[in-house]
């Protein structure tokens, strides 16, 4: 019984020892984060898909609010894979307002350019262009999208990262308009939860954002929107993966 109890009192300190670290951590960060992106810029998320803001940006969107961006989304498809883009449009926007992003700051690409579709290459100069005209018409400073990986590997996701990573080489983007890409991390810590923890603070980013209790419960409600898409792996995915709870992301 005495082992039992030492053990227990280990597990306990240990516990302890651990959040108190990613508490100190993580207000040592928000500071950081709000002089490397400043306050109240515009920030302009690119996804391909909706849900995409949910199962892989909530903790940037939520955590750029925290820093009272406004934030502004651009989704290049109405993921019409399985013929339900009207209800997956809607589905968007209501999971937007509960991340906290109104529905005036939403825009939904609807054609044929930018199909949903893992097979087709999206034309990285069209997805350029079309972008850089949202940047500049928004007055945007902040772009946030995939990174070469994409997360999931999916061509949409890839295509946009090609996209912003050619308007910055080629030195297309505004003048103080800054990209910050999410980082794409190994099927075993994608799936750790907040196990990651420890790995995305040790490794190198140069934002990490980590989601409070209550930020997670918001973040999975914006995920619940997402009724069409909630198959039983998906359901799988917001109780497991990092992404509903820690987003490092880097500069181009």
């Amino acid at each position: 019984m005495e082992v039992v109890g030492v053990l227990g009192l280990i597990v306990v300190v240990l516990a302890s020892g651990f959040f108190w670290v990613w508490d100190f951590l993580e207000r040592m960060k928000s500071q950081e984060q709000a002089g490397l992106l400043g306050s109240e810029s515009r920030t302009l998320l690119v996804i391909a898909h909706p849900d995409d803001e949910a199962m892989f940006f909530a903790p940037t969107v939520l955590g750029l609010t925290r820093l009272r961006h406004r934030v502004f989304l651009l989704c290049f498809s109405a993921g019409n894979y399985y013929n339900q883009g009207e209800i997956r449009k809607k589905e968007l926007l209501q999971s937007c307002d509960v991340l906290g992003v109104p529905p005036s700051s939403v825009m939904i690409i609807d054609n044929r350019d930018f199909p949903d579709d893992p097979g087709v290459q999206w034309d990285t100069e069209q997805v350029a262009s079309v972008l850089l005209q949202h940047i500049e018409v928004n007055g945007i400073n902040l772009v946030v999208t995939f990174d070469v990986g994409g997360v999931s590997g999916h061509s949409n996701h890839v295509a946009l990262y090609a996209a912003v990573r050619t308007l910055h080489s080629e030195g297309k983007l505004p003048k103080g308009c800054s990209v910050l890409t999410l980082q794409s991390v190994n099927v075993l810590r994608k799936y750790i939860s907040l196990l990651d923890l420890p790995f995305s603070l040790l490794h190198t980013s140069d934002v990490l954002f980590v989601l409070t209790g209550k930020e997670v419960a918001q973040a999975k409600r914006a995920m619940s929107c997402h009724r069409s898409q909630l198959l039983w792996f998906r359901r799988l995915y917001v109780r497991f993966s990092r992404y509903m709870r820690i987003n490092s992301l880097h500069f181009l």
